[in-house]
């Protein structure tokens, strides 16, 4: 089983708009309502690859409600806390002529101590049972930054795998609490290391030091090619990761899937090299269709072998 924490969750009502312009009024062709957080989107697609998932977190007010009677009528078994502020909406506009994705992010909700205890003392509850416990999305305010980290040094101590995707502060501090893998995007991983990311090299130098700051194992999501670096008796294997070329209806949520189906493949034993495979093409399969963390596993297993895995050889200190 693996359990998912998003502690920022939140309504995610996404619109399709063609020719979206600002300052005109228009009528959309689509609309979606789910509940949204980067940890509830990877339970959607862990439910999606038939593995065994919780998802938990806290959800506040009737949008808290509304969160978890959407998950429960995906059938994603959910654990959530209740807390007295109100959780959060997110509005987003696909216009699909353009390609563009507009997105507008209410403030998480404030959320008091004793509520954040109830939610350490779940997930030490839930992670009894668990392969890996998966910490993702943004802090809510009022949340000290480290509270991903001392939440990943007490798994530690009870040798419970974590993984972590945030940025900022909450994810420097996890990264040095020695979390067992940490999934930063390009833009996450730049802020990591204090520098832009170009060619392989840069990815490298990246990779190489952002395990020396204290991740067992990283992996760095771009658009179009992702770069892992994975520790196996004591040494340490980079790789690269080529996606295949697809026409994308809306990227978001795509590194969510992509994290989900490397885990889903990690917890079924797979060899890196395949689970970066299988993770890449889940996430460019996740690019056809509105709704973070939706997609079709078939047009995922269609698309492997369209992913090149190539081994990196690393960079000379």
């Amino acid at each position: 089983m693996i359990v998912t924490v998003t502690l920022n969750a939140a309504i995610d009502r996404t619109l399709t708009v063609p020719n979206f312009q600002l300052g005109h009024r228009h009528r959309a062709s689509q609309g979606l309502t789910l509940a949204g957080g980067k940890g509830i989107n990877v339970a959607r697609a862990l439910k999606r690859l038939d593995v065994p998932v919780v998802a938990t977190g806290l959800a506040g007010g009737r949008t808290g409600t509304r969160i978890v009677e959407e998950l429960t009528s995906e059938a994603i078994l959910n654990d959530f806390v209740r807390i007295a502020d109100e959780s959060r909406t997110s509005t987003a506009v696909v216009d699909p002529t353009a390609a563009t994705y507009t997105e507008i992010n209410e403030w998480g909700p404030h959320v008091e101590p004793e509520e954040l205890q109830m939610l350490l003392d779940k997930i030490s509850y839930l992670a009894r049972g668990a392969d890996m416990v998966v910490f993702a999305g943004t802090l809510p305010r009022g949340v000290d930054d480290a509270f991903y980290a001392e939440a990943i040094r007490d798994l530690n101590r009870r040798h419970v795998p974590s993984v972590l995707d945030s940025e900022g502060p909450p994810l420097r501090l996890g990264v040095e609490a020695e979390v067992f893998l940490v999934t930063p995007n390009q833009r996450e991983a730049e802020g990591l290391v204090g520098q832009e990311l170009g060619d392989d090299e840069d990815y490298m130098m990246a990779l190489d030091r952002i395990a020396d700051m204290g991740a067992r194992n990283v992996l760095i999501t771009a658009e179009t090619r992702s770069f892992g670096l994975f520790r196996a008796e004591r040494k340490r294997r980079l790789f690269r990761a080529d996606a295949p070329l697809v026409e994308p209806v809306s990227a978001v949520g795509s590194g969510d899937v992509l994290l989900a189906a490397f885990l889903a493949a990690r917890v079924a034993e797979k060899p890196v090299e395949d689970s970066l495979k299988i993770g890449v093409a889940a996430g460019a399969a996740s690019t056809l269709e509105v709704g973070a963390g939706r997609f079709e596993p078939r047009e995922a297993s269609r698309l492997q072998s369209s992913v090149n895995v190539r081994v990196l050889e690393p960079v000379a200190s």
